[in-house]
């Protein structure tokens, strides 16, 4: 997969605050998942986890966990066709071919949390090539279909990089009424956030 390492470590903040929208015994893909900190972050929150890699090493970490599936999704077909899940989060990745299938993996009412590098990050470090850097407002252009909940574009530190973040959800067809997608967090210092409520989507 494409990038730098996203297996080890703890689950990435931006997962982290917007995993209140995913429900406990929901099943959560996660894609170039490394050796798993997001399929055991929502394995801890009693979900059921997938996530597929190409990398044999880095998926034997979630065994016992998380169903794995070895593939190259770059190069090969894409090996969960005709399943979709409760939640697709993919972290510091991008094959933009593969856009519109995870988009498209997304179930009726479910949530697409996506966080990886844009164009900019050149200057700071790597990925630095442009085919892993989104464009500006790219995420927002390849998810129209789902409903936004929450979109972020600009420089982060501490390491320093260009990010895109996104969450989007697919809305239940034909409810008479909006659901409430809760906007939650609570501030920390400038620039981070210091904690989350866990309440459930109502």
């Amino acid at each position: 997969m494409s990038g730098p390492s996203h297996g080890g470590g703890e689950a990435s903040v931006w997962v982290q605050r917007w995993s209140h929208l995913v429900a406990h015994g929901a099943s959560v893909l996660d894609v170039a998942c490394g050796s798993g900190r997001h399929m055991r972050w929502f394995a801890q929150r009693g979900c059921r986890v997938t996530g597929v890699d190409r990398d044999e090493a880095a998926l034997a970490f979630s065994q016992g966990i998380a169903e794995t599936v070895l593939a190259d999704i770059e190069s090969g077909p894409w090996p969960l066709a005709g399943r979709r899940f409760d939640a697709v989060v993919v972290t510091n990745y991008l094959w933009r071919e593969l856009l519109p299938t995870l988009i498209a993996s997304v179930a009726e009412s479910g949530v697409l949390i996506y966080e990886t590098f844009s164009a900019g990050n050149e200057t700071v470090g790597k990925p630095s090539n442009p085919k892993f850097l989104l464009q500006p407002g790219e995420l927002l252009r390849a998810t129209q279909g789902l409903r936004v909940v929450a979109f972020e574009e600009g420089f982060a530190s501490e390491p320093d990089r260009f990010v895109q973040r996104l969450v989007a959800v697919r809305e239940r067809s034909g409810k008479p009424v909006p659901e409430r997608f809760r906007l939650q967090c609570r501030p920390g210092s400038p620039g981070q956030v210091k904690s989350w409520d866990s309440e459930e989507p109502a």
